[in-house]
């Protein structure tokens, strides 16, 4: 399950990436997690980086909600057979059949938090993609409820997951988010995209285009969010790659300074 991730790029580069206007200021956040706001771009206004609360609240939902998590597979697949390539039940699940067809949205990230199947985040792991390819975006889907109660709106949003891909086998953890490639960004916008288009869409990304390395359990505690969050702990799980040239992405890319990366290599 993806319920944490990190985003640490300036508001600015946000902008250019995908070409959106930031009407509100937004601090880097190193834990989000169920219930933090954090930055989406809907279909409804493509061009506006908006701030919804991570956690989908169904439009018809009588108490609040925190799906934090859209399985593609619905109710298929209860093996976590990561060779699935059966039905997307995600179309017919109540909360998801009426955002999955018309309210999808990119969700904004740097890289994510994952623990193993077993140990969960007892055993976390920073994942990110390699090269430096950041932010990238989550498929997502919002929806908008209204506590008649109160008359408050919460627009809110739940990031999909699907099989596990390689490197994520190796963690070992049961699913993966969806991350979109970046020409499919714009095509997950996009209102009139047939059904059978958009779970076209839902599939592992590559693993040999990521990488992870284990980080402290501190990471747990939803009240943490400070830099030191991200520093390694320990080795990356595929070791086939440049130790220095990723920890140049990863530490001063994620905020660290060349001198504590001396300091601490």
């Amino acid at each position: 399950m993806c319920g944490r991730y990190v985003v640490v790029s300036k508001i600015v580069e946000i902008e250019e990436r995908f070409g959106v206007h930031a009407p509100v200021p937004f601090s880097p956040h190193y834990n989000i997690g169920p219930g933090s706001m954090a930055p989406v771009i809907t279909n409804k206004d493509p061009k506006t980086l908006q701030f919804f609360r991570f956690g989908l609240q169904p439009f018809w939902a009588k108490k609040p909600m925190f799906l934090f998590n859209a399985r593609a597979e619905g109710d298929h697949n209860k093996a976590n057979d990561p060779n699935y390539a059966g039905a997307a039940g995600i179309i017919t699940k109540p909360s998801f059949r009426k955002p999955i067809r018309s309210q999808r949205c990119l969700v904004i990230a740097d890289c994510f938090i994952e623990g193993t199947t077993d140990q969960k985040l007892d055993k976390p792991f920073v994942v990110h993609l390699a090269k430096g390819k950041r932010p990238f975006a989550f498929a997502g889907i919002w929806d908008e409820w209204v506590n008649h109660s109160t008359g408050e709106i919460v627009q809110s949003f739940a990031i999909i997951t699907t099989t596990p891909n390689e490197l994520l086998q190796k963690l070992p953890h049961h699913r993966s988010p969806v991350i979109l490639n970046q020409k499919d960004e714009q095509k997950w916008l996009d209102s009139s995209l047939s059904l059978a288009e958009v779970t076209e869409l839902l599939r592992p990304y590559s693993g040999s285009d990521m990488n992870a390395y284990p980080i402290s359990t501190r990471i747990k505690n939803p009240r943490e969010n400070d830099i030191d969050l991200l520093k390694p702990v320990g080795p990356s799980v595929s070791p086939n790659k440049s130790l220095v040239v990723e920890q140049e992405v990863l530490l001063e890319g994620m905020g660290f300074s060349r001198a504590r990366q001396r300091k601490n290599g």
